[in-house]
């Protein structure tokens, strides 16, 4: 008698419980052990990928567990190598996620966990769109199985910094990049997969559970909280002085460095000021700041601060303790920057 199986997710099934569904549909038992193989150590996205594996099997398996499968329906690639990809989900709706390739030769897949966002950033493509739904595990985890089987790649490092707010999809979030980190699939160090968050402070309590080393960052742009309010609206019910304890705590709890992230933009948040609020809120030495420039979007009608201003903030960051770098993003010509996902396309397919 097979064993009963309660994931609905033939991802998340054990090597037992593959075999207990290959007796189940009348398979032969040694085909579990290829079934599972392709699960866990090909970067697949569809049935039709386990060439070694009948039709009639691969068949019974996608009626059983139909995969949430992605179709690549657009490539642009940026004068600076970075390639954005637009995906087709199966209910019509598209996500993108981007390909990084570094100097140093790692590459980075910087991976979507939302169809669109609720947070409604003033700086941010994704934000002005409103959020339709949630990506599933399968979603999320086939983004970098599509982007590594059409470019050849292997990926050293994953940002789960695309469109949407992981925290307000924390459990497939979580599914996905242990995934991405699990040494019968992806095997992406821990620490070399990175969370960013808005700020969700009872998302970041939760990750601080976690028994993995995940990094983790947060998107803060202001430690002002009058402007703070004004260019991240959906971050009023979580104050500064809370994001703060949150941070201390997870930071005195798990020994991690967690990144700040901090997008300068023209008479905004650029000011001494600003610049002042910023050293006081950065009270922890395993605190580091990304000073990033303002991509510009069709959405809002902010302009960057510019280079001097950035490299006067390092240099006070600097003087004042506080480690800091200024980060160059990457696929501005093709809107595959920071803030830049738009999913400007969106059309129904068969």
């Amino acid at each position: 008698m097979s064993k009963e199986i309660k994931n609905d997710d033939i991802f998340e099934l054990s090597f037992e419980e593959v075999q207990s569904l290959i007796e189940e549909v009348g398979e032969k038992k040694f085909r579990a052990k290829q079934v599972y193989e392709w699960l866990h150590n090909h970067p697949i996205s569809s049935y039709d990928d386990m060439n070694n594996v009948p039709k009639s099997l691969r068949q019974k398996l996608s009626e059983k567990y139909p995969m949430d499968a992605l179709e690549i329906r657009d490539i642009q690639e940026s004068v600076d190598g970075t390639k954005k990809y637009l995906f087709n989900l199966k209910d019509g709706n598209v996500v993108e996620s981007v390909l990084i390739p570094n100097s140093d030769g790692r590459i980075t897949a910087c991976i979507s966990t939302q169809v669109g966002c609720s947070m409604n950033c003033a700086f941010c493509a994704t934000g002005s769109q409103g959020l339709t739904r949630n990506l599933s595990a399968q979603e999320i985890v086939f983004q970098l199985a599509q982007m590594t089987k059409d470019s050849g790649e292997r990926f050293s490092n994953v940002v789960v910094m695309g469109q949407g707010e992981p925290f307000l999809n924390y459990d497939n979030t979580l599914k996905a990049i242990r995934q991405f980190n699990s040494d019968e699939a992806y095997k992406i160090a821990a620490r070399k997969i990175t969370v960013s968050t808005c700020g969700i402070i009872d998302g970041i309590e939760k990750f601080l559970e976690e028994p993995e080393q995940f990094g983790l960052a947060i998107s803060l742009h202001s430690a002002v909280q009058a402007t703070r309010n004004v260019i991240m609206p959906k971050t009023k019910n979580m104050p500064l002085n809370s994001l703060s304890a949150a941070i201390s705590d997870y930071i005195e709890k798990s020994n991690r460095r967690v990144t700040l992230e901090y997008m300068l933009l023209k008479d905004v948040n650029d000011d001494d000021a600003h610049l002042a609020a910023l050293i006081d809120f950065c009270n922890h030495p395993l605190l580091h700041i990304n000073l990033l420039q303002f991509n510009e979007v069709d959405s809002c009608e902010f302009k960057s601060a510019g280079m001097p201003v950035l490299k006067h903030f390092e240099n006070e960051l600097t003087k004042n303790g506080v480690p800091c770098s200024i980060r160059c993003s990457k696929g501005s010509d093709i809107d595959g920057a920071c803030g830049q996902l738009a999913n400007k396309t969106k059309v129904a397919f068969n």
